[in-house]
């Protein structure tokens, strides 16, 4: 595989989030992050004990970058790379099911090139999309703690910023508290309860400087979702469209 850039480990990686000034010096910073001790054992420990199918392969191993167009006007917002996954290819949704389901609608969508995503070297591109996560390391049983998503959550609220897209498709509650907690600590305007996740559930949010950005739920792409049909193409479809509505009108 062709991988990202691998920088040396840095413990204190998400306090220098706020400083960096673009979206590639934001992913490098991601890859260097060793903030989470039960987290960096975890996703060291899946590089090393290989899914029997991927035995040689190399995993990435570390926190994984965002992914895709660094001007968008989605910003596609996940939960944490899956161990087998973007934990081995090092790309946000890369290698895995839940990938293979979402990349499928970003093509149908018109933001993708290609509908599948296998490896950071398979040529897929992202046209004014961008996928990031509140954490970027795999978590065991794919639960991340609440102080990991806030050890993590610099990361996110950098990325929010840089990117200040109008549309945030937000795949779950885990994503969706993340960016409301995110978007709250900056400043944004958050109603009181505070708007509770669902899939197709659209919340227009006011922010400092005349800013404004719509949130749109979809219910996440794991595979516990999509085989039970709990997620449909056709309710990802739908989600997808509204976004490109929002971002041409």
């Amino acid at each position: 595989m062709s991988w990202p850039a691998r920088p040396p480990l840095d413990p204190e990686a998400p306090a220098r989030a706020a400083g960096t000034t673009s979206s590639a010096a934001l992913d490098l910073l991601v890859t260097s992050c060793a903030a989470c001790p039960r987290l960096v054992e975890w996703r060291e420990q899946v590089a090393r004990n290989k899914r029997a199918a991927f035995r040689d392969q190399d995993y990435w191993g570390r926190a994984v970058p965002a992914f895709g167009d660094p001007d968008a006007d989605v910003l596609v917002i996940g939960l944490a790379p899956a161990a087998h996954g973007a934990n081995r290819t090092g790309r946000m949704f890369t290698g895995d099911r839940s990938g293979d389901f979402l990349f499928a609608a970003l093509h149908r969508a018109g933001y993708a090139n290609q509908p599948t995503a296998v490896s950071p070297d398979d040529g897929l591109e992202l046209t004014g999309v961008r996928i990031t996560a509140p954490v970027h390391c795999a978590p065991p049983a794919n639960k991340p703690t609440p102080a990991e998503r806030r050890r993590c959550s610099p990361f996110l609220a950098r990325e929010l910023e840089l990117a200040g897209a109008p549309v945030l498709v937000v795949l779950g509650g885990f994503g969706w508290q993340a960016v409301l907690a995110s978007l709250a600590d900056q400043g944004w305007t958050i109603p009181r309860p505070r708007p509770a996740f669902g899939h197709g559930t659209e919340v227009t949010l006011a922010g400092p400087g005349g800013r404004s950005t719509t949130l749109l739920g979809c219910f996440h792409v794991s595979q516990q979702n999509t085989f039970t049909g709990r997620l449909t193409p056709a309710m990802i479809d739908d989600v997808l469209r509204r976004a490109r509505e929002l971002t041409v009108a």
